[in-house]
């Protein structure tokens, strides 16, 4: 049961990983097509600029859990790296526990976000006037999505599947041969 939700959660991460990969070459495209429009046909863009800036947005939320899979984001592992044993992995289940409580907070608070621009149709304030609760999807979406992601790394970590911050227990003497 451990293994199919770490499973499920990295599959997932996976997912949408390749969805904010193909929402950047979407991204790359129509601002292609808005050099094309503007400065070859001389006509003026409209809706172009807006909807590259969300699908950027969106694919850099989407895209946390594919992150956070791959263990991509930005760390210092000083502290990890001359700890060891239990106290290395005490401290990377704090982090990861923190993690998790922090994407899950952001993930509640940002389908408060999504869901009042739902109820209130709120629009853009530009030409094209997109409904925000589009855009604002994927802040939900994207933490929600982080959230499963730590807490599979969490429960890699607390059933022994997963290294603490994927150290070897001599991590420190690597490299020094």
């Amino acid at each position: 049961m451990i293994d199919g939700f770490i499973r499920f959660a990295n599959r997932l991460s996976l997912v949408s990983g390749v969805l904010a990969a193909l929402m950047i070459a979407v991204s790359i495209l129509v601002v292609c097509q808005m050099i094309y429009v503007r400065y070859v046909m001389g006509l003026s863009t409209i809706w172009q600029t807006e909807f590259v800036t969300y699908m950027m947005l969106g694919a850099t939320l989407i895209g946390m859990s594919y992150v956070q899979r791959l263990r991509g984001h930005v760390n210092v592992d000083l502290l990890p790296i001359y700890l060891r044993g239990g106290p290395r992995n005490v401290l990377a289940v704090l982090v990861q526990g923190v993690s998790l409580g922090v994407a899950a907070i952001f993930a509640v608070y940002g389908y408060v976000m999504w869901h009042e621009a739902w109820v209130g149709d709120w629009k853009s304030d530009t030409v094209w006037g997109v409904p925000l609760w589009i855009p604002y999807f994927a802040m939900p979406v994207g933490f929600a999505l982080l959230a499963l992601q730590f807490a599979a790394d969490l429960l890699g970590l607390l059933t022994g599947r997963r290294k603490a911050f994927d150290l070897a227990d001599d991590a420190l003497h690597a490299g020094r041969d």
